[in-house]
């Protein structure tokens, strides 16, 4: 589970009391779900980008980033005018663009602290180079993890935090220690200056408003998963009951429909009628009284 608060659009005041339409700025406020999707796009215009692609259209783009069409111009309409009608997004304007959204073209420097299984993964992590990112700072309590060396980066102790998140001008921390060890590291990051925190610890942290905080919960995703697998299966019973009534609500009709057996619809057969008929066969006259024997409340019957 990840625990957001609102974004703010790049180059907004964040200060308190301060009002962004007063601010000077004409930009509106990017709502959380649309950031994780600039992300998103931000990605693939990555990949578009490294193929060598100039022009992308929006349907193309949606497709690539799982989204809808008309919500990927709704998301992109936050950052003002993009694309040319009939022709597309300039993949590297519109790169450009969210980049400036998410802040990352001041790029970011990054520590982690909690250098167990979790935490060397994210330190030897190649991707967030690519996307802005710099890990300038490695920390641990173990003495056993002290003093290693991953990728360039030297691990150091805990205890020096504070201090060399200054020195290091830190943007961002990141928690991967137990859940025991998180809020004296999360104090430590604000104390050291840092602003943005990560946290896979699932405790809530205490730290001040101006501090932004991502806490990622694994198992809370997994159960999130759980949940929207059964109830699209749910759904997928309900979509074939619903195939089944049809069905036979379609059968029951074609039945309806078909002719019944019984009673002849054809023209009702009167004496009279039925007397010029033999007549003209026989050559002969037919008496009433011979016609009546063919037939008895309008039905032929045998002589």
């Amino acid at each position: 589970m990840t625990e957001e608060r609102p974004a703010m659009p790049a180059g907004v005041d964040r200060s308190p009391g301060v009002d962004p339409a007063r601010s000077g700025t004409a930009e509106r406020v990017i709502p959380q779900a649309t950031v994780t999707r600039l992300a998103t796009y931000l990605r693939v215009l990555g990949i578009l980008a490294d193929d060598g692609v100039l022009i992308v259209s929006s349907e193309e783009l949606a497709t690539a980033a799982g989204v809808g069409s008309a919500k990927l111009r709704k998301d992109l309409s936050f950052l003002g005018p993009n694309g040319v009608r009939g022709v597309g997004y300039d993949v590297l304007r519109l790169r450009a663009k969210i980049e400036t959204a998410l802040g990352l073209d001041r790029g970011h420097k990054v520590v982690l602290v909690g250098i167990g299984n979790l935490g060397e993964a994210l330190a030897r992590y190649g991707g967030f180079g690519r996307r802005g990112f710099s890990m300038v700072g490695l920390f641990d309590r173990n003495p056993e993890r002290v003093g290693l060396d991953i990728d360039g980066l030297r691990v150091q102790h805990v205890d020096q935090l504070e201090t060399k998140c200054r020195e290091l001008e830190a943007t961002i921390g990141v928690i991967a220690t137990p859940d025991d060890s998180a809020q004296d590291v999360a104090s430590a990051f604000v104390a050291g200056g840092v602003q943005s925190i990560l946290s896979f610890s699932p405790v809530t942290l205490d730290v001040p408003g101006a501090v932004e905080v991502r806490r990622v919960d694994l198992a809370v995703e997994m159960q999130v998963l759980s949940f929207n697998s059964s109830r699209n299966d749910a759904s997928t019973s309900r979509e074939d009951a619903t195939t089944s009534r049809e069905d036979a609500t379609t059968r029951t009709a074609t039945l309806s429909a078909a002719p019944r057996l019984g009673r002849s619809r054809g023209p009702r057969v009167t004496p009279g009628s039925l007397a010029s008929t033999a007549q003209s066969a026989l050559g002969t006259p037919v008496s009433s009284s011979a016609s009546s024997s063919f037939t008895q409340n309008g039905s032929v019957i045998t002589p």
